[in-house]
């Protein structure tokens, strides 16, 4: 299964089909409301806004870790458009591990399915970066600001 091939729920229950976003980068990362790093969804936001046209910001609401998520679909849209200005894409609410595990997720941190590499998604506000092409570029620890200057750089392509 290629990237473009993966389909989700948004907030609101309309079936997204990843094939829009093909030519463009994707920054995609599980989010939570409740979560010492939930201010970096302003920094999304900016990078969504200033790469308008090139890069594509997907959340992924989880409520793995802590607790930190206990909203519902609608009301964690309203809290990310009401606290933070966020008009990005979020998926409908899911989970990071386990049988649950999100399909989307479970591509990104799957070498057999995405090509490139396994790994453990460590705590909310983990960043997974796909190329316009659908390939997995890189990922991103949490504690990685969104607008740090080696993911903007991949970004940009330097």
């Amino acid at each position: 299964m290629n990237f473009y091939d993966l389909q989700a729920e948004d907030l609101q229950g309309q079936k997204i089909s990843f094939s829009q976003f093909r030519g463009k980068k994707v920054l995609l990362v599980n989010t939570a409301s409740e979560c010492g790093f939930t201010p970096q969804l302003a920094e999304l936001q900016k990078l969504q806004d200033r790469y308008q046209g090139r890069l594509v910001v997907v959340g992924i609401p989880t409520n793995d870790f802590g607790g930190q998520e206990p909203l519902g679909n609608s009301e964690i849209g309203a809290f990310c458009t009401r606290n933070y200005g966020v008009n990005f894409l979020l998926l409908a609410k899911g989970s990071t591990r386990g049988t649950g595990q999100h399909q989307v997720i479970r591509w990104l941190t799957t070498k057999s399915l995405n090509g490139v590499s396994s790994s453990k998604v460590w705590w909310n506000f983990q960043k997974y970066l796909v190329d316009e092409q659908g390939q997995l570029m890189n990922w991103y620890l949490p504690t990685t600001s969104p607008l740090a200057s080696r993911l903007v750089r991949k970004i940009e392509g330097r």
